[in-house]
């Protein structure tokens, strides 16, 4: 489909399959420094996040298929699920910058979380790559909202701190974590603010009732939520602190630092 695409267009592309972890971040920064005016990204929002870490603060925009399973920052640019129109938008549509965030130093574009969506991933990460969709992340998140165990964190939204005993601290760039579980309906790409979201603690009953707002992007309505919009963040929590970025897993120690730049990506479609 990429060669025939690109066939009509009269273009040329190096097309590479990823063998390993890293490696679509390795393949973006060697067509960054050659001077590739666009890389496209067949994939998840993991592949998404390697590869435009390596495109940051570059000339070279990154374009998207959506092939992983939530497609998050795909469904808040709304970028088409066809991969032929996906192609086409990626080949022919106009550039735009959208803001990076970053995480414990590592960026992402879509959603960081400390807390359950964390474990969620590691769990979900975990599995092999034929056994992953839709289905066994809702299943692994029903499991964990069973059994997670809420943290005790400090948490510093701006210049506003708190300690609480979270779920979950989550900071959203787009909308959605993927598949239709909208975390923030306000979030926006280009706006040079993070929403941050912050649950506490609830029993196991009120967890399961309380997610629905997860449909209709409004968490906010939700007891013991807190929303707003930042530019920085600090968490502080005893031990290991489990974080990802877009999916992607990371583990610090004590505290993770949060903050937005603005219009670092360039993404075309």
């Amino acid at each position: 489909m990429l060669t025939e695409q690109l066939d009509r267009r009269g273009l040329r592309a190096d097309i590479s399959i990823t063998a390993h972890a890293g490696h679509a971040r390795e393949l973006a920064g060697r067509a960054a420094r050659d001077g590739v005016n666009l890389v496209i990204v067949w994939g998840g929002d993991g592949t998404v996040n390697e590869a435009g870490a390596a495109l940051l603060g570059t000339e070279t925009a990154i374009g998207l298929v959506p092939a992983g399973s939530g497609n998050g920052l795909a469904a808040a640019l709304a970028t088409p699920r066809d991969p032929i129109v996906a192609i086409a938008r990626a080949l022919d549509g106009h550039v735009r910058a959208i803001d990076a965030g970053f995480a414990a130093g590592r960026p992402f574009f879509n959603i960081a979380g400390i807390g359950v969506d964390a474990r969620i991933a590691k769990r979900f990460n975990a599995r092999e790559q034929g056994s992953r969709g839709p289905l066994p992340y809702f299943a692994i998140g029903v499991s964990e909202g069973c059994w997670y165990r809420g943290r005790e964190y400090e948490v510093t939204l701006d210049d506003d701190t708190h300690r609480l005993r979270a779920l979950l601290v989550a900071f959203a760039n787009g909308q959605e974590y993927g598949s239709g579980a909208r975390l923030s309906a306000e979030a926006r790409l280009d706006d040079g603010w993070l929403d941050a979201v912050v649950v506490e603690d609830r029993s196991v009953l009120a967890r399961f009732w309380h997610a629905r707002h997860l449909a209709s992007g409004t968490p906010g309505r939700a007891p013991r939520v807190t929303t707003r919009k930042v530019r920085r963040a600090v968490i502080r929590g005893e031990g290991q602190l489990e974080y990802h970025v877009d999916g992607e897993l990371g583990v610090a120690e004590e505290i993770i630092e949060v903050s937005i730049r603005p219009g670092a990506l360039q993404v075309r479609g």
